[in-house]
């Protein structure tokens, strides 16, 4: 039963690759990596393989080894930062790497997984800044300790309506007012009414 490897390209019998150790370990490596990311390992490692000659498969067997460890734990180390690499990180990151070979944007043959890390690094990092500014916007929306956002901020708070006369002082009696005028303001006599001092010493000169 002769097979041919997607990945490295070489034919050969199912005996054979039971029995070569790297195509055996690489067989393993793949039968523990998850499902979903089967076929796309498979077309990325074909992106290791040089132009005129098929990838070995000591060498398809140390890239998946090289894989299976940071896919299991679910991160990758990039520039001494360790970043989370979820399960759907790995597939965005495994067809980005696929579209920009098909886009003809991607220098092959791969040398290493530097650019696949740096793409799923790059998720995670703009995935830290999104929770970051969401903390700050939670942040930044708190009312203050001891104010109910019901009584309304400084800003929205509607000003009270101005006083009118009515509330600035109660309606007095016209009574009571006018007796207050007449305490206010000294009682001028009549024209040709003589007052109390004329008469005081008009009696006082006849004595």
């Amino acid at each position: 039963m002769k097979l041919t490897c997607p990945a490295c390209g070489a034919d050969m019998s199912l005996d054979v690759i039971l029995g070569h150790e790297g195509a055996r370990e690489a067989v393993l490596v793949a039968l523990r990596l998850p499902s979903p990311l089967g076929k796309l390992l498979v077309q990325y490692i074909a992106l290791f393989r040089p132009a005129r000659r098929n990838l070995s498969m000591d060498r398809l067997a140390s890239l998946l080894a090289e894989l299976q460890p940071m896919i299991d734990e679910a991160r990758v180390m990039r520039n001494g930062i360790s970043w989370p690499a979820p399960q759907e990180y790995w597939i965005s990151g495994l067809t980005e790497v696929i579209a920009r070979r098909d886009a003809g944007t991607l220098t092959l043959p791969l040398k290493s997984h530097g650019y696949l890390l740096e793409v799923i690094a790059g998720y995670g990092n703009r995935a830290a800044a999104k929770a970051e500014q969401d903390r700050e916007a939670k942040r930044g929306g708190q009312t203050q300790v001891g104010y109910h956002p019901s009584h309304g901020t400084e800003h929205n708070r509607e000003p009270p309506p101005p006083p009118t006369k009515s509330t600035e002082r109660s309606q007095m009696p016209v009574s009571v007012r006018e007796m207050l005028n007449k305490m206010k303001k000294p009682t001028q006599p009549n024209e040709g009414e003589p007052n109390g001092t004329e008469n005081q010493s008009e009696g006082s000169g006849e004595a």
